[in-house]
């Protein structure tokens, strides 16, 4: 994966105003400014996800990956499987990231915390 620093700057803004909308959204619902400011993920969680779904649809997986996503939110009987087979996608994922982009490094960690990889 090749990504240039002007390419990498335009992650960064639109995941800007991904974040700044995502907290005026809750803001505006009532909820407690700092909580949202906490809670809400980092600018270049944002970026490390749009580079994930931009390399799974790179590789012909992206609906793939949501669907298996999906199955494992829905709790069937296979749920743990489709939940242990995407976090093990995406773990592979991050640390091409890490090693593609270096200072991403922090938020890949960062994003990749959800997932048992162990």
């Amino acid at each position: 994966m090749i990504l240039t620093t002007e390419r990498l700057l335009k992650l960064r803004a639109d995941a800007h105003l991904e974040r700044q909308t995502i907290m005026e959204h809750r803001v505006r619902d009532g909820e407690d400014p700092a909580i949202a400011y906490a809670e809400t993920p980092e600018v270049d969680d944002f970026v490390v996800l749009a580079i994930r779904d931009e390399m799974l649809e790179d590789r012909g997986q992206l609906a793939e990956f949501a669907l298996a996503r999906l199955a494992a939110l829905a709790g069937g009987p296979e749920a743990a499987e489709h939940q242990r087979a995407t976090d093990r996608v995406e773990f592979e994922l991050m640390r091409d990231i890490a090693a593609a982009v270096p200072e991403l490094t922090v938020a890949v960690w960062r994003v990749s915390d959800r997932l048992d990889v162990g």
